[in-house]
């Protein structure tokens, strides 16, 4: 049987102080910090896959209130304006991958009447993982996630945030204090 490779970034992951390893994975689940907080104690992880998983079962399980509030943590797409500014590092970076940070004006507006009714209908911003996406699938899934009801829409914003954590999760560099 032959053993599989090392992963020197969960190795530091899973040896470093509960304050690092929450400094370092605090922002796989947008400005949620909790998230990491309640998994740092079930180290060591054996993958990055565990690692992921513990995470969503940790907002798998939480109340509907931290749901929420984490679903609200994220930016609306294609923010502009001053509002870019608000976004995380990481989600500027992918949101920039999909080209949401150079429509045309006309995309632009639709972007932000989208956001303002999706909001309106759900009480939190549209999520979709926008990894390999371009700005029209993206706003087809959210022209036809707008029709969702409200407990179906929640389920999938909480899937594809998990997605995205997964992405981050998987990309986190070896180093991910940056020292």
């Amino acid at each position: 049987m032959t053993t599989p490779p090392s992963d020197p970034t969960l190795d530091r992951l899973n040896t470093c102080s509960r304050d690092r390893f929450v400094a370092a994975l605090g922002g796989v689940f947008e400005r949620s910090p909790w998230v990491a907080e309640a998994v740092a104690g079930g180290r060591p992880f054996d993958s990055r896959a565990a690692l992921h998983d513990a995470m969503v079962d940790v907002v798998r399980h939480a109340s509907p209130s931290e749901q929420i509030e984490l679903l609200c943590a994220h930016p609306d797409l294609a923010a502009r304006l001053g509002r870019a500014s608000a976004l995380t590092p990481a989600s500027r970076e992918e949101q920039a991958g999909a080209g949401l940070d150079r429509l045309e004006e006309a995309m632009q507006v639709r972007f932000l009447e989208l956001n303002a009714s999706y909001r309106a209908r759900f009480g939190f911003p549209f999520i979709i993982a926008v990894k390999g996406l371009d700005a029209a699938s993206i706003m087809a899934a959210f022209e036809a996630r707008l029709g969702n009801p409200a407990a179906v829409e929640r389920e999938t914003a909480l899937a594809e945030v998990a997605k995205i954590a997964r992405y981050r999760v998987d990309s986190l560099p070896e180093d991910p204090w940056g020292a």
